[in-house]
C-alpha cells in the first residue's frame, strides 16, 4: 500500500530528474538518435556473435548503410566450478570479454573504443539434453549482457561523436 510520504517522495525525485537536465536516452533529442540505425556490425562467424549482433541491433537498429562501424572482438572462457566426489563437474562459469572499436566509415578514424566483462553460469546436473539447454541458454545471457554494456558505453560516448 502507498503511503503519502512514498508518493511525495516519488513526486520530489521526478521533479529532481527534470531539473537536473534528464533527458532520455531513445527520446526525440536523446543521446541514441545519432546512433539509431547508424552502426554497421561485422557479419557473425558463430552463434555467439550472431547473438551479440542481435541484441545490439535490438537496441541501435539496423545500420545497412550507416555512418559508423563496431569491430567487435569476442572471447569466451568457460572453467568448471562445482565437482562431486566422483569428480563430475556439476556447474560452469562463463566469463566473456567484448573489445570494441567504433569508427567513422567516412575517415576511417576510431571515434571510441572500449572493453566489457561479464559472466553468467548454468548447472549441469540434469540430464544430457537439460544440461545443453542450459549451456545454450547461458551463451545467450552473456551476449545480452555484454551487447547490452556495449550500447550503454556506445550513449555515453555518443554526445562526443560527429553529426
Amino acid at each position: 500500500m502507498w503511503s503519502s510520504d512514498r508518493r511525495v517522495f516519488l513526486w520530489g525525485a521526478v521533479a529532481a530528474l527534470g531539473g537536473c537536465g534528464f533527458t532520455p536516452a531513445y527520446g526525440p533529442t536523446g543521446r541514441a538518435q545519432a546512433l539509431q540505425g547508424q552502426i554497421n556490425l561485422p557479419t557473425p562467424q558463430d552463434r555467439n556473435q550472431f547473438l551479440l549482433n542481435q541484441r545490439l541491433e535490438e537496441r541501435l537498429g539496423h545500420g545497412g548503410v550507416g555512418r559508423f562501424v563496431l569491430d567487435l572482438r569476442l572471447a569466451i572462457r568457460e572453467n568448471a566450478l562445482g565437482t562431486t566426489a566422483d569428480g563430475q563437474t556439476t556447474r560452469y562459469h562463463l566469463v566473456g570479454d567484448a573489445d570494441y572499436e567504433l569508427k567513422s566509415i567516412a575517415t576511417e578514424t576510431v571515434l571510441t573504443s572500449g572493453s566489457t566483462t561479464g559472466f553468467t553460469a548454468y548447472s549441469a546436473t540434469g540430464t544430457t539434453v537439460a544440461t545443453l539447454a542450459a549451456e545454450r541458454d547461458a551463451y545467450e545471457r552473456l551476449m545480452i549482457l555484454l551487447a547490452d554494456q556495449i550500447v550503454d558505453r556506445l550513449l555515453l560516448a555518443a554526445a562526443d561523436l560527429p553529426s
